[in-house]
């Protein structure tokens, strides 16, 4: 098959890693254009330093990284020294051992080093100076432009045709789908068109209207002239790549001389639009002049860390551009309002040839099956994340924060607050410890809430653990299974889905059976067409073709939109509501004075549209801690009056005290108690349902829905399923599993179940080993944690608190 025609937008390492790849799977009908030279095309490609470190909080990085290692090696365009990674105080030491933590988890080889053997493996270093390192033998060092070279000459050996000197101006358009590409030399037909251009992606994504959340930004790089350690040396690079991330800076060798690369130095982003053509520039468009005082602190710190630069001089240095998005993360996917445009954007040389496979398998089978894509779906943002502000704040805080140590609950310090609920005034009333997610403020614990500590037994965690943590959280987990407790739930992504045909779509796309009476609710999955978990959500019906999706963000609400026929409406309506959860043994106390609804009528899943005093609500039998309540929702204007009414109830029928507001480290304590996942956290895309424990929610007997036919095998092949572990120490998650010394799994969701009186962790582990009784151990910094398999759920398994 020659395949629809492609246009491919930039011919860096991306654009020539998709041409590659496409073309491999039988695509030839494939233009690459660039505006510069091939292959050195004026690009970040062409300045890139080219050190590959593969490890990476996130599993789809790391694995997109050892794809292009692998692939940089076959094609004779990578050093593989190893990298080195350094501390130099006791914090970044213990880090080590944290990133150690993941490459295992995700099966990268790695090694903790003593400081003696730090040196040992890096001469240059300084003793006195280390503490210890982490090497990682396959890391190394891409000669970028090599690799672009290698790959469109197999590219252009299977029919692919590379234009250089080709300037896009612009992207022409027909019935909302892409028609062609405009160049300087004339127009391309195009089927697709793939967006490849780095630093100017977002000025081709505008060319369709689509505002892509990207900043370019200078970064530093220095060579120094001969260092007398190196003198002699007739081999580019002999020792590894070395980073000394505790004052943001990288190491490379070119024989005699050092590479220098600097995050420490304040933020320069530009603009897209600023920057210059490749006849213009001077070096290069991506290369702007180096500014020797922003690298004065970087020179200092490394004639300490390496003496033998101190006889050495900065001779030559850059100001090179690369792309930083709002969440570090690429951005690829196809636009939601041009069909046929696509982007794959914000990616650097060391996950590119991953980011290529994974597109070509996107745009030539529908799906990507080698890599999960969930974190780097362009589709994921919020209409507030795209603002112009926010984007080049968000870009400058995380060029900033490229080498920094962050905790997994790290909420982002500006632009905020931008989202807050209705009941944001109750809430600092109690004085909320406020994170942040998706932009909206989110109560972590309650201030007003430490009077509950007393006489409670809630044991510390470890260091890591106790931070963004309160004994609160503990006190109002107990308080919430003693009597009732207010859940902000307002962050919930919330679609109204109507219209004649919105059962039958329903029905296609979800894998419960929704076509109930109304008043219903169903706990549903989205799938993909290779049978693998896109969303949980929970389906209401409202009416006889309304229904209200709980969902997990923006992403559903694209595939919503995808698929939906001409006579299905979807919007989402969550900036226009709010929704408290009322949850203990006591909600029913609570709630039922206030409405003349029979609430004890109300059944475990259904719902009902009623008044609590004279506010009007959608009352939904639902409970994600595991006690008797129920989702309320109301339109945003009268949230703060629904907050009040139950606050006051709470003091007029269940005396001083008789409820509380609970925060987000209580919900998600009593979430793990009951065994309820959490999508992107504990599943993702490349995990069936089966797998993760959720099969009751496929009902295959309802007829025909989305992945039924490829979830009919894997039911008959599971190899590993996710399985609650109990402990004696609070972990934080992505810690490697071991069975015996063999690593075998890593470790999703963790928290202190505050009821049970033990350490909860969730973890994917192969299914002979997912057996209760069990006993593994989890890899948590420098130590092994005992962890042994247990029945699920943990609390009330015959559900008689739910169903009270």
């Amino acid at each position: 098959m020659t395949g629809p025609s492609v246009v491919i937008i930039g011919a860096g390492v991306v654009g020539a890693a998709l041409a590659d790849e496409l073309s491999a799977r039988g695509w030839t009908d494939v233009t690459v254009v660039d505006q510069g030279d091939v292959p050195a095309t004026g690009g970040s490609s062409s300045h890139a330093p080219g050190l590959v470190f593969q490890i990476n909080g996130s599993k789809t990085m790391t694995e997109m990284a050892r794809y292009t290692v692998e692939k940089f090696v076959e094609l004779d365009s990578f050093h593989q020294v190893g990298g080195l990674e350094v501390a130099t105080t006791p914090e970044r030491l213990v880090e080590l051992r944290r990133r150690h933590g993941w490459a295992t988890s995700w099966g990268i080889e790695t090694h903790l080093l003593s400081a003696e053997e730090s040196v040992a493996r890096h001469s240059l270093l300084d003793p006195g100076t280390v503490l210890g390192g982490l090497y990682i033998p396959t890391d190394g060092l891409a000669k970028a432009v090599k690799a672009v070279d290698a790959q469109l000459a197999r590219a252009r050996s299977r029919g692919v045709r590379v234009l250089a000197r080709h300037e896009v101006l612009d992207i022409t358009t027909e019935g909302g789908r892409v028609k062609a590409v405009v160049t300087d030399r004339g127009d391309i037909p195009a089927d697709l068109v793939v967006c490849c251009a780095g630093i100017w992606g977002p000025k081709v994504a505008r060319m369709v209207g689509m505002d892509l959340p990207l900043t370019p930004l200078a970064h530093q790089l220095a060579w120094t002239g001969q260092v007398p350690d190196l003198a002699g040396q007739t081999v580019e690079v002999s020792r590894p790549i070395l980073r000394h991330q505790d004052a943001d800076l990288y190491y490379r060798e070119r024989f005699d001389t050092l590479g220098i690369g600097y995050y420490g130095h304040r933020p320069m982003p530009i603009s897209a639009d600023d920057i210059l053509s490749v006849d213009e520039a001077e070096v290069m468009p991506s290369v702007l002049t180096f500014t020797p005082d922003d690298f004065a602190d970087a020179w200092t710190e490394t004639r300490r860390l390496l003496p033998s630069t101190r006889s050495a001089k900065v001779e030559e240095g850059i100001n090179g551009l690369f792309s930083f998005t709002t969440d570090h993360l690429p951005l690829m996917g196809e636009s939601r309002d041009v069909e046929g445009f696509w982007v794959a954007e914000a990616v650097w040389v060391t996950h590119s040839a991953g980011v290529g496979r994974a597109m070509a398998e996107w745009l030539v089978d529908g799906h990507c099956s080698s890599f999960d894509l969930h974190e780097c779906d362009v589709n994921r943002f919020e209409p507030h994340q795209i603002a112009p502000d926010y984007v080049r704040a968000r870009g400058c805080q995380n060029y900033v924060e490229v080498y920094d140590i962050i905790h997994p609950l790290q909420p982002m310090e500006e632009p905020r607050p931008l989202r807050t609920s209705p009941f944001h005034t109750r809430q600092r009333e109690l004085g909320a410890m406020f994170l942040e997610a998706s932009g909206w403020e989110r109560p972590q614990w309650y201030e007003a809430n430490a009077p509950l500590v007393a006489g409670r037994d809630i044991p510390p965690p470890g260091d890591w653990a106790a931070r963004y943590w309160s004994p609160i959280v503990g006190a109002e987990a107990q308080a919430t299974r003693e009597g009732v407790a207010l859940y902000d739930m307002t962050a919930l992504k919330r679609l109204e889905v109507s219209g004649p045909g919105a059962v039958a779509f329903l029905q296609r796309l979800t894998t419960g059976d929704v076509d109930k009476s109304v008043g219903s609710v169903t706990y549903c999955l989205l799938l993909d067409v290779d049978g693998g978990i896109r969303s949980d959500v929970t389906v209401a019906r409202l009416g006889p073709q309304e229904f209200q999706v709980g969902a997990n963000g923006n992403l559903d609400l694209d595939w919503f939109d995808r698929h939906r026929p001409a006579d299905v409406f979807v919007r989402d309506i969550t900036p226009g509501t709010c929704c408290v959860g009322v949850w203990g043994p006591k909600a029913r106390d609570l709630v039922q004075p206030l409405t003349r609804a029979d609430l004890k009528a109300l059944r475990y899943f259904r719902g009902t549209r009623t008044h609590l005093g004279n506010v009007p609500v959608t009352m939904l039998r639902l409970s994600y801690v595991g006690e008797l309540g129920w989702e309320i929702y109301t339109t945003a204007d009268l949230g703060l009056k629904l907050w009040d009414t139950l606050w006051q109830a709470g003091q007029d029928h269940l005396g001083p005290q008789g409820v509380i507001a609970g925060g987000r480290g209580a919900f998600t304590s009593l979430r793990l108690e009951k065994g309820y996942r959490s999508f992107g956290t504990d599943m993702t895309f490349e995990h069936d349902p089966y797998e993760a424990g959720l099969g009751f929610a496929v009902k295959l007997d309802k007829g025909d829905f989305i992945g039924r036919e490829a979830l009919l095998a894997r039911k008959e092949s599971v190899t590993r399923k996710l399985a609650c572990l109990l402990t004696d120490e609070v972990v934080m998650g992505k810690e490697p599993v071991y069975d015996g010394d063999r690593p075998v799994g890593y470790v999703t969701s963790a928290a202190y179940g505050h009821t049970i009186g033990r350490a909860i962790a969730y973890a994917w582990l192969p299914a002979p080993l997912a057996t209760p009784g069990q006993t593994v151990h989890i890899g948590y910094f420098d130590r092994r944690v005992e962890a042994v398999v247990a029945e699920e759920p943990l609390f009330d398994p015959a559900m008689t608190r739910l169903r009270g």
